[in-house]
């Protein structure tokens, strides 16, 4: 596949409004407690595990996975990360001064809040980006190894969530999963590259159609050919059947 070449105001806009897809579902997820994966997942099990603040340990668990984004994927990917992980923090902060919800089924929340965030986080990585943490070692294990990327954050996502049992109600665990599990399936079904073709000019359409026709013709004349050489055969052997004195 051609990687595609994204200007970079189609990065910014698609990374904003990538942003504005998880940032809504994660408000979705706080507005019925529900748990999240990857790095956030981590840092939220560390605050209950530890005295410390949410912040500190969000930034403390991104720091290898920034360093691994620089020297083994790219800096463009970096930076693009950095501005996704920067602008899901703010618009998660300011989403509640523009939307009430009185109530929600928790379902309905975990189900649609998982599909927002996979689409934005399909969105970032079609830009060279993703929402940092598990998400850049998933990026990297995809390019690099082949590894879905989506099937990979679900082992981890299910894992992080497990641990919570130890310390949130558990239908809300249970219910969490179910998140974890429509929000990867979103990116493993979708985050395919080898069905990708890029599109092709007009004129090369009509020289490869007209090239795959030859071949086709070919193909069928050979094919007439062999038919040919089986009917003669099937005759030769045939008046061979009604002639004994041939045997």
């Amino acid at each position: 596949m051609q990687k595609t070449n994204h200007s970079v105001v189609e990065d910014v806009f698609a990374l904003v409004s990538a942003g504005l897809f998880v940032a809504f579902g994660v408000f979705l997820f706080q507005s019925q407690d529900l748990m999240v994966g990857g790095a956030a997942g981590l840092a939220l099990l560390g605050t209950y595990a530890f005295e410390m603040n949410f912040g500190l340990l969000f930034f403390l668990i991104n720091l290898p996975f920034y360093a691994l984004a620089w020297t083994q994927i790219s800096k463009r990917f970096t930076i693009n990360t950095f501005i996704s992980v920067t602008t899901v923090s703010v618009l998660t902060e300011q989403i509640p001064a523009f939307v009430d919800i009185s109530h929600v089924n928790p379902l309905f929340a975990a189900v649609f809040g998982g599909i927002l965030i996979g689409v934005g986080m399909l969105i970032m990585f079609r830009h060279s980006s993703s929402l940092g943490g598990i998400g850049i070692m998933a990026f990297y294990l995809q390019q690099r190894f082949n590894l879905r990327a989506g099937y990979f954050q679900l082992t981890v996502d299910t894992l992080i969530l497990s641990c919570a049992l130890m310390f949130i109600a558990w239908h809300l665990v249970l219910i969490s999963i179910l998140a974890a599990f429509c929000l990867n399936m979103v990116i493993s079904l979708n985050h395919r590259p080898e069905r990708y073709s890029p599109a092709k000019p007009d004129g090369q359409v009509k020289t490869n159609s007209a090239a795959s026709a030859a071949s086709t013709s070919k193909a069928v004349s050979a094919q007439k050919a062999v038919s040919a050489e089986k009917e003669d055969h099937a005759e030769d052997m045939l008046d061979g059947d009604l002639h004994p004195q041939n045997g």
